[in-house]
């Protein structure tokens, strides 16, 4: 009974953030002319941090995935709060970091700006899957929106990790 009451006010807090998700605009690069192409930085960082607290209403099985995310949001955040009229534009900052040779890097903003969006997919997908079938078990859903979005990026002991975390934490919860 305590379960269920759980699940309910959680699926009540994700419907909330799916709510507050849609109502964020970011502008997209329009058609083929990337000179054009502008991705405010500050409304970017605004809705990578409501993933964040998406992630936070999920639970503890998204701890690992919602440290990543949060890296990734302060690489972001040092690079625009370093000159804010400059990097105001993520395209320009990445345009930049391409030019420099140093958007391989692995504490790039370029990283952290793909790991960012891959993380974005992945909520995105939950949140859709879980609007259309609310009754839905998390543990699946989760797993699902993984396999399709972050698990095609990910190693094959990346992929092992997550699956004894999704594992062991969705046990625990039940238990």
């Amino acid at each position: 009974m305590k379960s269920s009451r759980r699940e309910t006010e959680k699926r009540s807090e994700i419907c909330s953030a799916i709510e507050e998700l849609s109502m964020m605009a970011i502008v997209k690069p329009g058609g083929e002319d990337h000179e054009f192409a502008h991705i405010p930085t500050k409304p970017f960082l605004s809705l990578c941090y409501l993933v964040l607290q998406v992630l936070d209403k999920i639970g503890p099985t998204m701890v690992v995935l919602r440290q990543d995310v949060h890296q990734n949001i302060k690489a972001l955040e040092m690079m625009h709060e370093s000159n804010p009229s400059l990097n105001s534009n993520l395209v320009e900052i990445l345009k930049t970091e391409a030019k420099e040779g140093n958007a391989r890097n692995e504490s790039s903003c370029s990283k952290a700006f793909v790991w960012l969006t891959r993380t974005l997919d992945f909520t995105s997908l939950l949140l859709q899957t879980l609007a259309k079938d609310p009754e839905k078990i998390m543990e699946q859903v989760v797993e699902e929106a993984y396999d399709v979005t972050m698990k095609p990026w990910h190693g094959w002991i990346s992929s092992a990790a997550f699956r004894v975390t999704i594992n062991l934490l969705f046990f625990s919860s039940i238990v």
